[in-house]
């Protein structure tokens, strides 16, 4: 999951962001709406976390932006202040969640994962392939019942896949899914490596990942 944070309060978002990056998530930072602006005209994200209050104007003026091009990406707002009023007025202008400061960063993971899990093919806390099971809040997995021994990264890479199970994604797609702009020393080619490790992991299974080649890869049941 990639993720874009909107948020001026730096320590705040350095907080969230180093723990976002132990649980698989790879998250941007733009401290204004400018910031932002920029950020989102380059790299698409799975969802964005949005402060109301930002130093050059409203978060509410960036989500009324981003859905009045058709842009359907999941907002979770954020906010010190969030009167009924607040809710309501996110809410109609298309925010698809809140959440109020100060918060717990697992309720913001799981509220992310919760908004991304709409767009997926499977939709519920475990994904399921054959005999490979995923959490994502845990990030573990377990081949007919065995434990896998992942890093946190062939996890998320992992969760990426099931998330779009039988369907081909892009290695630019699951790039960008996987690494945030300050990872810019790793190289595309480090998604060849991720899947290798994950293939040696399922190998004798009835789970493959395929390399459709022009595409991308697919992860389905062999046979």
């Amino acid at each position: 999951m990639r993720v874009l944070m909107i948020e001026d309060a730096a320590d705040l978002a350095a907080g969230v962001i180093a723990r976002f990056s132990k649980s698989g998530i790879a998250c941007d930072l733009a401290g204004s709406l400018a910031a932002a602006r920029d950020h989102l005209a380059v790299q698409g994200y799975d969802a964005l976390v949005l402060d109301i209050n930002l130093p050059d104007g409203s978060g509410r003026d960036l989500l009324r932006e981003i859905r009045a091009r058709g842009d359907r990406t999941p907002v979770l707002m954020l906010t010190a202040l969030f009167t009924i009023d607040d809710r309501v007025a996110a809410l109609d202008l298309g925010a698809d969640d809140y959440l109020v400061k100060p918060f717990d960063q697992r309720e913001l993971e799981a509220r992310l994962r919760a908004l991304v899990r709409r767009d997926a093919e499977q939709k519920g806390d475990e994904l399921a392939l054959g005999q490979l099971r995923y959490s994502p809040a845990q990030m573990q997995a377990t081949l007919d019942g065995n434990r896998l021994d992942l890093t946190r990264r062939e996890a998320a890479l992992l969760g990426l896949l099931l998330r779009h199970a039988d369907q081909p994604l892009s290695k630019e797609r699951l790039y960008d899914g996987l690494f945030a702009f300050n990872d810019a020393d790793v190289g595309l080619n480090a998604i060849e490596l991720y899947i290798a490790r994950l293939r040696k992991k399922l190998a004798g299974s009835d789970v493959v990942i395929l390399t459709q080649r022009g595409v991308g890869y697919r992860i389905t049941r062999d046979g």
